[in-house]
């Protein structure tokens, strides 16, 4: 048992994850940090003494129940879980494969839920806790050549969104986080599947931005440790935001999208507003 906040963090391998966990230590907290590959955390997030290092691939709902099983034993509890781990699998719809379609779908979306199932009862019963879930502005604004991690973040927020309300009586909050571009290991080609340029109408464009984007990793303007930060200081607040666009180009997609979104909701005001039975309002 603790005293000491507990974090749960999956992902915590590379990328983001490690510099949440690290941010999470640093204010104080006890952290769970999770990956596929133990060894591979251990090196990247060190060593401390409120620091528990527990096997999960987020795709293996026995894995998360075993991973919050660890948890609770160490600590007695949880408080904060962070849904970090993800992949991307770029690419033009007709040229990513069903199965890969699939697969970044079950970890982007299902693994989320699968370690969220795993610990509600843990925070239901306790009367408290915080769901923070990674997504992206890939969830709220749709492009080019991401359909499959759009589609599964765009799932994440619907599913987010609708768990808070049921959740909320029993002192539970979320918060869902929509980076923009941070420099992280996301576009590396350990966390990438890139396509190949099968269908000829696509091939030259595919090869362009694969060429594109690959060139751009490592320059991003994002900072996830300054990331981290913040999240770590927004979930320590009374009522932490339902959302938080994280960086400006997040804020510049978000504010974007409410302009289209209204802009789309008026274009045609008259004849979506004429479409009731004649017998509504008698």
């Amino acid at each position: 048992m603790t005293d000491k906040t507990v974090w749960f963090v999956t992902g915590a391998g590379r990328g983001m994850g490690v510099d949440i966990v690290k941010a999470a230590l640093a204010a104080g907290h006890a952290v769970v940090a999770t990956g596929r590959n133990t060894d591979a955390v251990a090196r990247a997030v060190g060593t401390a003494k409120d620091l528990l290092v527990v096997k999960l691939d987020v795709t293996s709902p026995d894995d998360a129940q075993g991973a919050v099983a660890a948890a609770m034993k160490q600590f007695g509890r949880i408080d904060v879980l962070v849904n970090n781990a993800g992949n991307f699998y770029a690419g033009f719809f007709e040229e990513i494969s069903p199965e890969d379609f699939r697969a970044q779908v079950e970890t982007n979306f299902f693994g989320t839920v699968n370690v969220t199932r795993a610990i509600l009862p843990v925070l239901r019963a306790q009367r408290r806790g915080l769901i923070v879930t990674i997504s992206s502005t890939g969830g709220i604004v749709g492009q080019a050549f991401v359909s499959a991690y759009s589609a599964a973040k765009f799932a994440v927020e619907g599913w987010m969104e609708s768990l808070a309300p049921e959740i909320a009586p029993f002192g539970i909050r979320t918060m869902l986080v929509e980076p923009g571009f941070f420099r992280t290991e996301l576009l590396t080609d350990e966390s990438t599947k890139w396509p190949e340029a099968s269908i000829t109408d696509y091939a030259e464009t595919t090869r362009q931005t694969v060429a594109a984007w690959k060139k751009m990793n490592g320059l991003q303007g994002g900072d996830p440790a300054k990331l981290a930060k913040a999240l770590v200081q927004l979930a320590g607040q009374a009522e932490p935001p339902l959302r938080w666009p994280a960086g400006a180009d997040a804020v510049e997609s978000l504010e974007k999208k409410a302009n289209e979104l209204l802009a789309q909701a008026g274009a045609h005001r008259a004849l979506s507003s004429s479409l009731a039975h004649n017998d509504v309002g008698r």
